[in-house]
């Protein structure tokens, strides 16, 4: 019979956790330039749980994000 729960084993779990693995979305971000504006409004969005106020920190992000589109045309 088969054993419950999924096929991993706990070695490869142990090996994983030893790993850092970086998120997608945070490499992606890092590419763009804008990883510190992305970061304080993440900061922002922890500490306050309301985009509406961390304003500031959304438009800081969003003009870093256009900068890079327009340069990349």
């Amino acid at each position: 019979m088969a054993k419950p729960g999924h096929g991993r084993n706990r070695r490869s779990l142990e090996e994983d956790e030893d790993e850092e693995v970086e998120d997608p979305v945070d490499a992606m971000i890092s590419r763009t330039g804008c990883a510190a504006q992305h970061r304080e409004l993440q900061e922002c969005m922890a500490a306050r749980q309301d985009w509406r106020h961390c304003q500031p920190q959304v438009r800081a992000f969003g003009e870093c994000m256009a900068r890079r589109k327009r340069a990349e045309e």
